[in-house]
C-alpha cells in the first residue's frame, strides 16, 4: 500500500459554506462534545437582595396588612379603655391609614400587570361588584321578611371571596380553552 498525503484541495473547488447540508438526512452528524460544567454549590444559596426583587411587592402588601392588623387592634383596645373620651372618633378611623396604603400598593399592582392579567382582573372585579351588590341586595329583602340584620362590615369580605372566585373561574377558563 502507498502512503497518501492528504494535500489541500485545489483552488478552483468551492468551499462549501458552514451549516449548508444542516438539515440534510444523507449527511451523517456528530453529537456536538459535551461539554463540563462545575457542579453547583451544595446546599441552597438565598440571597436576600434577590428575595427582595423577586417578592416585592408581596413583601410590601403584607407588611402594609400587618400594618392595617396592628393599628387596628390597637386603635379597638384604645377605644375599649376610653369608651367615654371626646377622641374615640379619631383613633377609630385611624386604621384607614394603612388600609389606604394596601388600597395604593394594589392599585400600583393592577397598573403593573399586562395586558391579559389586567383583562382577567378586570372580568374578576367586575363579577365580584356585581355578584356582591346582587347578594347584598337580595339579603336586603330577606331582612324585610324576618332575616336578622347584618353589618356592612361583611360586605368587603364578601367583595373578597367573590373576586377569588371570579379570579380562579376566569383562570381556569383561560387555561382549559387552550
Amino acid at each position: 500500500m502507498s502512503e497518501h498525503k492528504h494535500s489541500p484541495p485545489p483552488a478552483d473547488d468551492p468551499v462549501d459554506p458552514l451549516f449548508s447540508r444542516a438539515a440534510s438526512p444523507f449527511v451523517r452528524t456528530e453529537a456536538p462534545a459535551p461539554v463540563a460544567f462545575a457542579s453547583p454549590p451544595e446546599g441552597p444559596q438565598i440571597s436576600l437582595t434577590s428575595t427582595w426583587v423577586t417578592y416585592k411587592t408581596q413583601i410590601q402588601f403584607g407588611l402594609a396588612i400587618l400594618a392595617y392588623l396592628m393599628v387596628l387592634v390597637g386603635s379597638v383596645t384604645v377605644v375599649q379603655a376610653n369608651p367615654d373620651a371626646q377622641w374615640k372618633y379619631l383613633v377609630v378611623v385611624l386604621p384607614v391609614i394603612p388600609a389606604g396604603l394596601v388600597i395604593w400598593l394594589t392599585v400600583r399592582a393592577l397598573g403593573r400587570l399586562d395586558e391579559v392579567q389586567k383583562r382577567t382582573q378586570m372580568q374578576a372585579l367586575g363579577f365580584s361588584m356585581v355578584a356582591t351588590g346582587l347578594v347584598t341586595f337580595a339579603y336586603g329583602f330577606l331582612e324585610g321578611v324576618g332575616l336578622p340584620h347584618l353589618n356592612s362590615t361583611y360586605v368587603l369580605p364578601l367583595m373578597a371571596v367573590l373576586w377569588g372566585v371570579g379570579y380562579v373561574a376566569l383562570r381556569l377558563r383561560y387555561v382549559f380553552r387552550r
